[in-house]
């Protein structure tokens, strides 16, 4: 039987390279491929596409006669298809084109080889990363055949062009159906080709274009996230920071290809930085911003300003240069949301919605439950959990927004919202404005003191849309009763968790809202002035907080009152910055005012008198008249357990201040004793990792390391610095003492 002739051995490529005392790897990563590559050349098993061609000659210095590299008449059948040239400035995507070659890698069987699809955001860059892949491993493949999918008469128009290349008898045909049969049966029927079906954003239909059994590797680019059956499914990501500042650099001319992220000037990398973090790692975007620099001539720093002002039409400006990007970040998303519009309007305005909240986190809860004012679409579409999936599976279809399963997180790109944004008048802004703020107010909850894992889960979740509702007030002007009302809210909330700053500025901000809203001696302006007066005393501002309670004092005895509760709570707060300025009279008469005035209207077994009761019993204590403060607190003690619930923070708060008498006194063994009763009544009623626990603890921390028990002291303190680490943060007021009082105990420990 006669044997196959073998492929001849390319002599003069291998000669050359051993010449240079090159490894096959080492020749493979100054070309820009891989050692197999290397090694099928030299072998004869395959030949180099002219853009390797044109790379091996720049290596060697030599011509592609005198390296082996004039292709003989057997190869003038291959077919490559790539409509693009290589794209010189392609940045990153390493780990994305090395796991596509390891699924189509011609070392697996073709026959039994998944589909594989580039699925993203359009401008996310998915052609180009299928084209990159194409130019590093074509040579792979016996053929490369590249078609447009996105709509049945392009794949039509292009499987027509592909039987006039591969000459089949059919080609001539009338019949286009009759032609794409023949393209069919040819890839059944010969292997180790590759074909790239872009823009396949209707996949079922682009899989009626290939055999039912075939020998061939296939790669779709899509923006459905959605593959089935079809194909494994592989997200082209945004660009990470330094890989987009890369990229632009490149395309501006900043920095050579060639060259690394290093090697550009150090003003050039940090503008470049903050141009990604504006485009949100979006390539186009990029690619648009480099291009504008070029033709303008324009700094980096320039285009950063520019685009603060002018971001609608930059986004919406097509380059000459941009010769392979047919389509602006603008365009290339208007057809979607018109597609969209008119496949669903609940969809739509889920979309719509989304563009005004912070991108990164939308807990599908927030659509569920904030959504009472909404545009009846949204609100059908929000409150029915299978039509909420329904409006859902269009956007993904898109990729305009991505959905975490097992969290109910939804998340969208920064730019789809400006351009969406953009694509509004003022008034449709200003109307989306207002139900955004009216539904994450909806579902912002009033805070209490305690902290626990809800608090935290709304910290992480709900917090990042409140501080963009507070953007969008800003930026319509807006001052409706639900903005100052979640203005305030929030400002309670991030006080609870020690964020004192944040705090104070979004209660600042209410309370011009308020003062524009309803004049200047309305009662909520009250409670703004309350809440900024609590964050001045908290910072040790106690003149202004002084300044706060006194205006707020003034607008309640005016307004509701000199009886009224809250005009009465205003009078304990006053007392209290003027007990922490030493004032002690002035702060007793208050006090007593309070008192009588809550016996009074509330009664001695109100929370209120209680509070107030205590609050006096402090007073005693700090002057020292501890046998006046333990009457008044052993008073209220019994008061309290009598008419709150068991468990009611009062007692804990009433235990603890006794405990501080007793450890004033140093009768150690009796402040203990309160000190662990306390303890235990917090544990059981708010949980063993809340905060109010640390500060139990380091309380008794305190007490051992008075009495010289260091190493006790040392195990109730980290157990308070853990809860407090956790629960707010390592950066909080509380967190921090009980750190360097930790210290200060590690200390003694390392004298004894």
């Amino acid at each position: 039987m006669k044997k196959d002739k073998k492929p001849s051995l390319n002599s003069r490529l291998h000669d050359a390279r051993l010449e240079r005392g090159w490894s096959q790897q080492q020749l493979a990563d100054l070309v820009g491929t891989t050692f197999v590559n290397i090694s099928r050349w030299e072998n004869g098993l395959n030949f180099p596409v002219p853009y390797f061609r044109q790379k091996l000659c720049e290596v060697f210095g030599k011509t592609p006669a005198e390296l082996g590299l004039v292709p003989p008449r057997l190869h003038a059948t291959r077919v490559w298809t790539v409509p693009f040239m290589r794209n010189p400035f392609f940045t990153g995507r390493e780990p994305l084109l090395t796991l596509l070659h390891e699924q189509l890698s011609s070392t697996r069987m073709a026959a039994l080889t998944q589909a594989q699809a580039l699925y993203g955001l359009g401008g996310i860059g998915k052609t180009q990363t299928a084209a990159e892949y194409a130019f590093r491993y074509g040579d792979e493949y016996a053929h490369v055949f590249w078609m447009w999918a996105a709509t049945q008469e392009t794949l039509d128009a292009d499987f027509v062009k592909l039987a006039q290349l591969l000459n089949l008898p059919e080609k001539d045909e009338q019949d286009q159906t009759q032609i794409v049969a023949a393209v069919k049966s040819w890839l059944s029927a010969n292997e180790s080709w590759i074909l790239i079906l872009d823009n396949a954003d209707d996949l079922p239909m682009a899989r009626e274009f290939l055999p039912l059994s075939h020998n061939g590797y296939v790669l779709f680019t899509t923006r459905d996230q959605a593959a089935g059956m079809i194909a494994a499914s592989v997200e082209v990501e945004k660009l990470p920071l330094q890989d987009g500042a890369l990229l632009l650099l490149r395309w501006s001319n900043r920095l050579d290809k060639d060259r690394s992220f290093d090697q550009a000037q150090t003003g050039d990398r940090a503008a470049a930085e903050r141009i990604v973090e504006e485009m949100d790692g979006l390539p186009l975007a990029l690619v648009q911003a480099g291009a504008y620099i070029v033709e303008t001539a324009c700094s980096l720093e320039d285009y950063l300003d520019l685009y603060k002002t002018h971001h609608k039409e930059l986004l919406a400006r097509h380059s000459r240069l941009m010769l392979d990007y047919p389509k602006t970040v603008a365009t290339t998303w208007s057809l979607s949301f018109q597609q969209i519009e008119q496949q669903s309007p609940g969809a739509a305005d889920l979309l719509r919605f989304c563009a005004f909240l912070a991108p990164d986190v939308i807990p599908e809860e927030l659509l569920m439950r904030g959504t009472a004012e909404q545009s009846a679409n949204l609100e059908v579409e929000a409150r029915d959990q299978f039509k909420l999936n329904e409006a859902l599976g269009v956007l993904l279809r898109y990729s305009l927004v991505r959905r975490e399963e097992s969290t109910h997180i939804l998340s969208i790109h920064r730019l789809v919202q400006t351009v969406l944004k953009d694509s509004m008048d003022q008034e449709t802004q200003l109307a989306w404005a207002e139900r955004t703020i009216q539904a994450v107010n909806a579902i912002f909850p009033e805070t209490s003191s305690s902290i626990s894992e809800k608090q935290q889960y709304f910290m992480q979740n709900y917090l990042p849309h409140v501080q963009e509702c507070a953007a969008l007030i800003s930026r319509y002007h807006l001052h409706s009763h639900e903005a100052s009302q979640l203005l305030s809210k929030a400002g309670d909330f991030l006080y609870v968790h020690g964020f004192y700053h944040q705090s104070q500025a979004l209660h600042q901000q209410a309370l011009e809202i308020r003062k524009l809203a309803y004049g200047p001696e309305h009662p909520t302006i009250a409670e703004s002035l309350t809440a900024l007066a609590i964050l001045a005393s908290n910072q040790e501002d106690n003149e202004q907080a002084e300044q706060f309670y006194i205006q707020a004092l003034i607008i309640r005895e005016k307004t509701l009152g000199p009886d009224n509760p809250d005009t009465t709570r205003s009078r304990n707060n006053l007392s209290v910055i003027y007990r922490k300025q030493g004032k002690y009279e002035q702060a007793e008469q208050l006090l007593q005012q309070a008192l009588s005035i809550s016996e009074q209207t509330l009664g001695s077994e109100h929370s209120d008198t209680l509070n107030f009761v205590i609050n006096l019993a402090k007073l005693y204590s700090e002057q020292h008249k501890y046998e006046q403060a333990e009457q008044l607190l052993k008073r209220a003690l019994t008061t309290s357990e009598r008419v709150l619930e068991v468990g009611h923070p009062l007692i804990a708060y009433n235990l603890n201040l006794l405990a501080m008498v007793s450890y004033e006194q140093e009768h150690y063994e009796q402040a203990e004793q309160l000190w662990k009763q306390s303890l235990a009544i917090l544990e059981k009623t708010l949980g063993s990792k809340h905060p109010a626990c640390a500060e139990t603890l380091n309380n008794l921390a305190v007490l051992y390391f008075a009495q010289g028990l260091y190493r006790k002291a040392q195990s109730f303190c980290q157990k308070a610095l853990s809860i407090s680490e956790k629960m707010l943060g390592p950066e909080h007021p509380d967190t921090i003492v009980y750190r360097e009082h930790m210290s200060r105990i590690v200390n003694k420990i390392e004298q004894e």
